[in-house]
């Protein structure tokens, strides 16, 4: 039985894969953004633990986390939550630029750095959901892609690092999903949304979990899904 520590669980990637992991009876740790939010991933996942900690605050997670109790290994760490705005970068300003790079970037690399002496001590794994974007940007675009860029490099960085302490690391680059975020981004592009049009969240989910089942002595470092017919 395996302990993960999820982000993003509340809906889409993240619900998905919490809902696989938790029925096949490993141990789950789901990050909340504060206690409100932890009470109803309680009541969706029975029996899964929660964590309080707010992505869009990082510098405050190792504060909230000192007040805890984490779990003493950390078989995976789940990186699966994220935030859009789309806009030029005419239009943006800081304020929105800061807000994407914290939730996106900042917030997993510290998440990360705060949890791996229990990964270390499990010879854990952790994934970081990333984007198409990460690989390649649009116009208006600009901060969501940049911060998936930047996280590739958090992950190609991390992958390099605890290689020697039996950390693996996978990215995943799911293309456009069937996620609520999907159709925020539809509205933001003033389109209309069909989710039958894009990747289901639990097919990027099994893709997850093969990575994770994955037999010691390989590795899934970058992994691309993109919509079928």
């Amino acid at each position: 039985m395996a302990t993960h520590v999820i982000t993003g669980a509340g809906s889409g990637i993240g619900a998905a894969v919490a809902r696989r992991l938790l029925e096949r009876g490993d141990t789950l740790y789901l990050l909340a953004r504060d206690a409100g939010r932890a009470k109803e991933l309680a009541r969706e996942f029975d029996g899964a633990h929660t964590l309080v900690g707010d992505l869009a605050d990082p510098e405050r997670l190792s504060w909230a986390f000192e007040h805890q109790t984490l779990p003493e290994d950390v078989d995976s760490l789940l990186h699966v939550a994220g935030v859009v705005e789309l806009g030029t970068v005419g239009d943006f300003g800081p304020k929105l630029w800061n807000a994407t790079l914290a939730a996106n970037l900042v917030a997993p690399a510290e998440l990360t750095r705060l949890l791996l002496p229990q990964l270390r001590r499990a010879r854990g794994h952790v994934v970081y959901v990333n984007s198409g974007a990460g690989l390649r940007t649009n116009p208006e675009w600009a901060a969501y892609s940049a911060s998936k860029h930047g996280l590739k490099a958090l992950a190609d960085a991390v992958r390099g690092e605890e290689a020697g302490n039996g950390v693996r690391v996978t990215s995943v680059y799911p293309g456009r999903t069937a996620t609520p975020m999907q159709e925020k981004v539809h509205r933001q592009e003033g389109k209309e949304y069909d989710p039958a049009k894009w990747i289901p969240a639990e097919a990027v989910a099994t893709t997850i979990l093969t990575a994770l089942d994955l037999p010691r002595g390989a590795e899934v470092t970058d992994l691309s899904v993109k919509p079928g017919g």
